[in-house]
């Protein structure tokens, strides 16, 4: 076949495909790939008001540009469109933080700090600046309203109305008391000055009448002038100064300040950006300004990290220390790939270095006299959760999760995680995948005594414990590894009450009040609606949102896929989606879907991420062919082993899932080994390069989407996890790229990809195009696309690609 860059159009255009339904409700591409305001719209990100009054979502029936922010209350069930002055009297749930006996509560608008009483509902100012003031919450056994401007810290006394500020971090020099005047009242003035003009009238009678013109017609002007003013007067009562700490980020960046419920202690983070890593730039063709472009990019795998340290202020004692981890428990072991490498580890295997850390948060015990400290190496192999004392910064070990892959899975990946927290002075909980699946633990910090609270071979997805902490709600797949379910549980353990009933995946906001469940479900062939349960087991369910998909898309009778499984080679259990065809086509073809990102979910019973994918299948069976969609290893939902089952080798059991897959089709199935394709994109993409390349006899043809093609050229955080690091673990690199494969092509290979891809660079097509080039084949073609990202926007786009997905087939499948 002749190599292309390009196929024409033209030939694309005959190939529009048909359908075995009624012409009315026929599947072709374009239809598929429209713009997918076609299909109608969905419920989004449902948020309850503080009060539980009210429960908001986005959502766009009307069709318009974009989606509107729409709301219902527990007894009105009829969505009605919120006004502009609606939402900013609105406070939602997670902008309000409680005292413990939640009485009151605080939050922020417009920059300023306000307290309110939860019975009477009277707000009062605890700000009134010209500054910005954000993360309010309760400190001093609640005698203190903490908040910060800036970077620094500030108490506000509930009781006298006083100002204090706790910290004065600075940037650069060296640290140094500095004199600063505690504040009374409202709010502060200082500090940067007040924003616009604040000059005085004079006695020129034309200066004071355009002076107080202005006043009169502006509000924004009055409101400035009132809260300057307020500040004024607030300043001149002030007491006599003090000193106050200075404490210098120097060169660094501060980040994660908290403060203990006593407000004696003030931990931190500060963070020395790397230097010398060299960043990519993806050249932009087609540009408003007729010149080409630069747009700047990331780094590659390898590049050098930031570094961290942690601080504690104790404000008693006005001492600052450095929480050291060179005592945390095995902060020296190597990893096992280094077996591997005996020369170039053989001076790190006599004498180890301290591995290089990052502190995920700082979570500080009721009493305020000690922290849980979360603790990541920064080759994300261990976590360990310290508990800090705070009189004298030691640690001790609470738990420590060793994996000698990567540390992951719900409720222990990402940075922050937010699956920990208090029951108790004595007693913390979080998620551990120690035993395989991520599950529920308690650990008493005084006598390290650890208690799991799930157990099983499915995974807690989400946990949050109920306000009187007597109950944890949580989100798991234990139905089924493709169904969510919400979930309540006795805070010491036992049986857990099912609450949710619709299979499928039922996605739980609760109420604040803890009495409403806002579930947003759907099923495989159903997109996602909107519904209210009692949070109860057997609650009465009602459906808020409904027949939002337009009559055009309701029209086709979407199949149900069916979700089986299958024998892997080394006898594991595979999960995939089945779509099956009434009429199988005489060549008896098959295609294999591969999803992207690696650590995601799809063989499920939910409506897919992949709606295009999920649509353009349906397409296929019409024509005559099953389709297969693999939870291949690497996917989630199926716990640890599976999650890293792709360690250094990608394109190993990945692929490997997908020659079990294409061995199913044929003997169960009885598809034609010889007519058998698939396609993916990102990585599935570059499972689809692998395949083709490293197994030719199994694969005729193959479409690989915006395809990562040498793995030393993606970015770090995702692949250092995965691979390690080129310079460290080169094997593993060596065997997961498929530019290093590419002599093994023998069947028939589409590639596309956009050209302003800053995720995967196009440089990465390029490269293998060359490579291709240069090994004299000539049964491949690339489509480019100018305009596009990694993510498509272009409905023009997305038809394009998808014709010449469908041409590819329908010319080498069916014969």
């Amino acid at each position: 076949m002749r190599k292309s860059m390009l196929v024409p159009l033209a030939l694309l255009m005959a190939l529009s495909a048909t359908s075995q339904t009624s012409p009315g409700t026929a599947l072709t591409v374009e239809k598929i790939m429209r713009d997918p305001k076609w299909i109608g719209t969905s419920p989004s990100e449902p948020e309850w008001s503080w009060d539980s009054k009210y429960l908001l979502f986005s959502w766009n029936p009307e069709k318009a540009v974009s989606d509107s922010t729409w709301f219902i209350t527990t007894t009105a069930l009829t969505p009605q469109k919120t006004t502009w002055a609606f939402r900013q009297d609105l406070l939602d749930e997670s902008s309000v933080r409680y005292n413990n006996k939640r009485t009151h509560y605080v939050f922020t608008r417009q920059g300023d700090v306000y307290l309110a009483d939860v019975k009477t509902g009277l707000q009062r100012p605890v700000t009134l600046t010209t500054e910005f003031e954000s993360n309010p919450l309760f400190s001093f056994n609640d005698n203190k309203i903490v908040y910060t401007r800036g970077n620094n810290v500030y108490a506000w006394d509930i009781t006298t109305g006083t100002t204090t500020q706790l910290t004065n971090f600075q940037q650069g020099g060296v640290s140094a008391p500095v004199t600063v005047a505690p504040q009374r009242g409202g709010g502060q003035g200082g500090g940067g000055g007040f924003r616009g003009s604040r000059a005085a009238a004079t006695g020129n009678p034309q200066e004071k009448w355009l002076q107080e013109e202005a006043l009169d017609n502006s509000l924004v002007l009055q409101s400035r002038k009132e809260k300057r003013e307020l500040a004024d007067s607030m300043r001149k009562a002030l007491p006599k100064e003090k000193t106050l700490r200075t404490i210098s980020t120097e060169d660094k960046s501060l980040f994660g300040t908290a403060i203990s419920a006593d407000g004696r202690f003030i931990s931190y983070r500060l963070i020395k950006t790397a230097t010398g890593g060299k960043n990519t730039i993806v050249p932009n063709y087609v540009t408003e300004s007729g010149f080409t472009e630069d747009i700047p990019g990331r780094t590659k795998v390898g590049t050098p990290q930031s570094t961290q340290e942690f601080f504690v202020f104790d404000t008693m004692k006005d001492t600052v220390f450095l929480v050291k981890t060179d005592s945390i428990p095995g902060i020296r072991d190597l990893p096992d790939y280094a077996k591997d490498y005996p020369a170039t580890y053989a001076e790190k295997t006599k004498n180890p270095p301290v591995r290089p850390v990052s502190f995920q948060n700082a979570s500080w015990s009721p009493n305020g006299a000690y922290a849980v400290v979360e603790i990541r190496s920064q080759d994300n192999k261990d976590r360990w959760l310290m508990l800090l004392d705070g009189p004298t910064g030691k640690l001790s070990l609470l738990d420590r999760q060793r994996d000698e892959a990567w540390i992951g899975g719900p409720g222990t990946s990402g940075f922050g995680s937010f699956n920990t927290g208090w029951i108790d002075a004595a007693t913390f909980w979080f998620q551990s995948e120690a035993t395989g699946y991520s599950h529920l633990y308690t650990i008493n910090v005084q006598t390290k005594e650890k208690k799991a609270l799930t157990s099983g071979k499915y995974e807690v997805q989400r946990a949050i414990l109920s306000k009187d902490k007597k109950y944890f709600y949580l989100t798991t797949n234990e139905v089924h590894p493709g169904e969510q379910h919400f979930y309540r549980l006795p805070v010491n353990g036992g049986k857990a009450e099912r609450i949710t009933t619709m299979t499928g995946a039922n996605q739980v906001t609760l109420s604040p009040d803890e009495k409403w469940l806002a579930i947003l479900y759907s099923y495989s062939n159903k997109p996602w609606e909107l519904y209210l349960q009692e949070n109860k087991p057997g609650g009465k369910i009602r459906q808020i949102t409904t027949a939002a998909q337009s009559e055009e898309f309701k029209a086709y009778a979407w199949k149900d896929p069916e979700v089986i499984t299958f024998k892997a080679k080394d006898g594991a259990e595979v999960y995939a989606r089945l779509f099956r065809p009434a009429q199988p086509h005489p060549s008896k073809p098959a295609v294999i879907f591969v999803h992207g990102a690696g650590y995601l979910q799809n063989a499920h019973k939910w409506w897919s991420s992949y709606f295009r994918e999920f649509m353009f299948h349906n397409m296929l069976a019409d024509q005559g062919y099953t389709v297969l969609d693999i939870d291949y290893r690497g996917s989630a939902g199926y716990g640890r082993d599976w999650r890293t089952g792709i360690y250094r080798h990608m394109g190993g059991k990945d692929l490997s899932d997908q020659v079990d897959g294409a061995k199913y089709l044929v003997e169960k199935l009885g598809v034609d080994p010889k007519h058998i394709g698939l396609y993916g994109g990102s990585y599935g993409g570059f499972i689809t390069l692998m395949a083709m390349f490293n197994e030719p006899e199994t694969f005729a043809a193959g479409g690989a989407l915006r395809s990562v093609t040498d793995w030393a050229h993606y970015n770090h955080g995702y692949t250092a996890n995965i691979l390690n690091e080129p310079f460290n673990d080169s094997l593993a690199y060596q065997r997961s790229s498929p530019i290093n494969f590419a002599a093994g092509l023998k069947g028939h290979l589409l590639m596309c990809h956009g050209m302003v891809d800053v995720n995967v660079h196009f440089q990465d097509i390029v490269r293998i195009s060359q490579k291709l080039i240069e090994l004299g084949k000539d049964n491949w073609e690339l489509a480019v696309y100018p305009m596009e990202d990694h993510g498509f926007v272009e409905p023009s786009s997305w038809t394009d690609e998808y014709k010449r997905i469908y041409k590819l087939f329908e010319t080498h499948l069916k014969k």
